[in-house]
C-alpha cells in the first residue's frame, strides 16, 4: 500500500496481470497521482553487451539460459566466460559480461595462434616489456607473418627470437611503420619479445604463426662397424656412435640436429677406424690391422700394449695372418718393452702354438714393408694384406 506524497519507486510486476486501488476518505483532498506502465519480459533477461573483439555464443535468454563468450585469436577473456539468466522478480545476469584484452606477453601452444601488442587496436602503454613463448611439438618451427605494425621508431621494437631463452640467437628486430617481412624459426621453442619506452604510444603490432615441419638430419646409418644410439633426427635431438670392439672413434661421440634453414648436424658423421697401436687394459678383445677389413698401408709401424690384472697373463691366438713377408712382420714381446723376453716373430700363418706370456703385459709391434729396423718409411704401392689377433687373459702358475 502507497500513501505518502512523494513520487514512489519503479514498480515491477512478477505475473502477467497487475490490480491497482485507489482509496481516498472524506478528509482532504489532494491532486492525485499519475502514473505510467510498460510491457517488460518476465521470463527474458536483456541482450548481453558483446565484448569488444569478442562475440556471444548461445540466443535464448529467458530464466536459467546460459550464454557464453569467446575472444578472437590474440585476445584473452577477462570475467566469466559464462553467464545465467537468474530468476526472480527481476530478470538479470548472475555476472556483467566480460572483456576481451590484449595481454603483454603469454604462453602458446596451439599450432597456430595470433599475438597483438598490449591494448590492441588502441596504443600499447609506456613503459612495457612483454615476452610470448610459443611452444611446439619438436620438428616443427614457426612460420611468422606481421598483419599490422606501427612502433615509435628506434625507441619501441619487437624481437623474434629462435628459441626459449632469453638469450637465444635474434632473427628479427623490427621497429618503425613498415610491416616486416614473413620469417621462419628454425626451433619448435620461440620468443617474442616486445619493449616501449616512456615516450610515444602507437598502435603497435599484430601478428600470425603456423606451424611447419622441419626436415629432419640426414640418416646416419650405415654406421659402419659400430651401432647408433637414439633415433632421433628432429631439430635439437641428439644421438651418440659406439664402435664394435677392436675399433675407435674417430670424431665426436654425441652429436646434435642443429637449428638453422637447412638440417644438419652440429659435428660430422664420426667413423670407427682401426687404431695404429694403443694401450689395451680390457680382459679379452680383438687387435686389427690398420684399416681392417681393408688392406693395410705399407710403411705401417704399430705397436699396442695389452695390459690385464696383476696374476693374470695374455695368450694370442692369430685367427687370420696374411702378411707378406719378408718386411711384414709382428713381434711380441712377455712384458712392456722390447727389452723383455720375445715369445716369437710371425709373418704368415698360424702359429703351431699360441704365444703365452708369463706376465700380465704383452707388447705386440706390427710392421710393414720396412727396411731393417724399420725407423723409416720406404714409399711402396699395391696390396698388402690383412690381420687379426685375438687375445684373452689366462691364469700365472706361481
Amino acid at each position: 500500500m502507497l500513501n505518502c506524497t512523494t513520487v514512489p519507486a519503479l514498480l515491477n510486476s512478477t505475473s502477467n496481470q497487475l490490480y491497482l486501488h485507489f482509496f481516498s476518505d472524506i478528509s482532504v483532498s489532494a491532486a492525485g497521482f499519475r502514473l505510467e506502465y510498460k510491457t517488460v519480459s518476465l521470463t527474458s533477461c536483456p541482450e548481453p553487451l558483446v565484448p569488444m573483439s569478442g562475440f556471444k555464443v548461445g540466443e535464448r535468454l529467458q530464466m536459467n539460459n546460459v550464454v557464453s563468450f569467446q575472444c578472437e585469436p590474440g585476445y584473452t577473456l577477462q570475467g566469466n566466460s559464462h553467464i545465467s539468466c537468474m530468476p526472480g522478480p527481476v530478470r538479470r545476469w548472475n555476472h556483467p559480461p566480460p572483456l576481451c584484452i590484449a595481454q603483454c606477453g603469454g604462453i602458446h601452444e596451439e599450432m597456430e595462434g595470433m599475438i597483438l601488442s598490449p591494448g590492441f587496436p588502441g596504443n600499447y602503454p609506456s613503459n612495457s616489456d612483454c615476452t610470448w613463448r610459443v611452444y611446439l611439438p619438436v620438428g616443427y618451427g614457426a612460420h611468422i607473418q606481421f598483419l599490422n605494425f606501427s612502433t615509435e621508431a628506434n625507441h619501441d621494437f619487437l624481437e623474434i627470437r629462435n628459441g626459449p631463452l632469453d638469450t637465444s640467437t635474434v632473427i628479427g628486430r623490427f621497429s618503425g611503420t613498415d610491416v616486416p617481412s614473413s620469417l621462419l624459426t628454425t626451433s619448435h621453442e620461440t620468443t617474442v619479445y616486445y619493449h616501449s619506452d616512456h615516450s610515444q604510444n602507437k598502435p603497435g603490432f599484430r601478428l600470425e604463426y603456423q606451424a611447419y615441419e622441419l626436415q629432419e638430419c640426414p640418416d646416419p646409418e650405415p654406421f659402419h662397424y659400430g651401432v647408433v644410439v637414439g633415433a632421433g633426427f628432429n631439430v635439437g635431438q641428439s644421438i651418440s656412435f659406439e664402435c664394435l670392439p677392436g675399433y675407435q672413434l674417430a670424431g665426436h661421440s654425441i652429436i646434435t640436429c642443429e637449428h638453422g634453414t637447412t638440417r644438419n648436424w652440429d659435428h660430422p658423421i664420426p667413423r670407427c677406424e682401426v687404431p695404429c697401436g694403443g694401450n689395451i687394459t680390457a680382459d679379452n678383445g680383438t687387435i686389427f690391422s690398420p684399416g681392417y677389413p681393408e688392406e693395410y698401408p705399407g710403411s705401417a709401424d704399430c705397436a699396442w700394449l695389452i695390459t690385464v690384472a696383476p696374476g693374470l697373463g695374455v695368450r694370442l691366438n692369430f685367427t687370420l695372418l696374411q702378411v707378406h713377408g719378408p718386411h711384414d712382420f709382428i713381434t711380441v714381446w712377455d712384458g712392456p718393452q722390447e727389452t723383455t723376453r720375445k715369445l716369437g716373430v710371425f709373418n704368415d700363418g698360424e702359429p703351431n702354438e699360441p704365444p703365452s706370456s708369463t706376465s700380465n703385459q704383452v707388447l705386440v709391434r706390427f710392421r710393414s714393408n720396412t727396411e731393417k729396423g724399420g725407423l723409416f718409411r720406404v714409399g711402396y704401392q699395391g696390396a698388402w694384406g690383412t690381420l687379426t689377433i685375438s687375445f684373452e687373459r689366462m691364469a700365472l702358475f706361481d
